[in-house]
C-alpha cells in the first residue's frame, strides 16, 4: 500500500467525486473497495494488462471515451480537465497510473455507466457483488476476495463512512 485507506478516501475519491457532483458514502466506499481489491491501495500499480490504483484496462478506459463520456460532453470536458496536459495526448492510459483523480474519475464512471443504483455504504457484501459483475468484463477476483481485501485494508484503517 502506497498510501492509507484514510488519505485515499479524504484526499483523492471525495474530492473527485464531489467535483463530478456524485459523491456519496456509498460511492466512496465502493471506490476505496475497488482500489483495494484491485491494487492493494496502490501496492501493484500492474498486472498483465490492467494499470493503476484501479487495475483498468486500456480497452475499458477507451469504451468509457468511445461509449459513455461521447454522450455526456459537459462530464467528458470535466474529466478530460483532470488529465495531464501533454501527457494525456501522448499516452492517454498513463494516466490511470500516475493520477489519481483522474483514474478515481474513470472507475466512478465504469460503474455509473451501467445506471444501476449502488449498494447502500455499510454493505461490504453487496458493494462486492456489484464490484464483480460490472467493473470488468471478466473478474479478476472473486466477492469473498473483495469482502476480504476491505476488511483488511480499509475497514481496520478507517472504518465504512454511513
Amino acid at each position: 500500500m502506497i498510501f492509507s485507506a484514510d488519505e485515499l478516501r479524504h484526499m483523492v475519491i471525495r474530492d473527485t467525486l464531489k467535483m463530478l457532483g456524485d459523491w456519496s458514502p456509498a460511492a466512496e466506499n465502493l471506490l476505496i473497495g475497488t482500489a483495494a481489491q484491485e491494487s492493494g491501495l496502490g501496492f501493484c500499480l500492474k498486472d498483465k494488462r490492467l494499470v493503476g490504483i484501479y487495475h483498468i484496462s486500456p480497452a475499458t478506459h477507451r469504451a468509457i471515451w468511445d461509449k459513455y463520456l461521447i454522450n455526456h460532453p459537459e462530464l467528458a470536458s470535466i474529466i478530460r480537465g483532470l488529465a495531464g496536459q501533454h501527457s494525456f495526448l501522448r499516452d492517454p492510459h498513463s494516466e490511470l497510473v500516475t493520477n489519481l483523480r483522474y483514474a478515481t474519475a474513470i472507475a466512478w464512471l465504469i460503474y455509473k455507466r451501467t445506471n444501476l443504483p449502488i449498494p447502500a455504504a455499510g454493505d461490504i457484501g453487496g458493494m462486492a457483488k456489484f464490484w464483480h459483475r460490472h467493473f470488468h468484463a471478466k473478474a479478476t477476483g472473486s466477492a469473498e476476495q473483495f469482502v476480504r481485501n476491505y476488511r483488511e485494508l480499509v475497514f481496520r484503517a478507517c472504518p465504512l463512512v454511513a
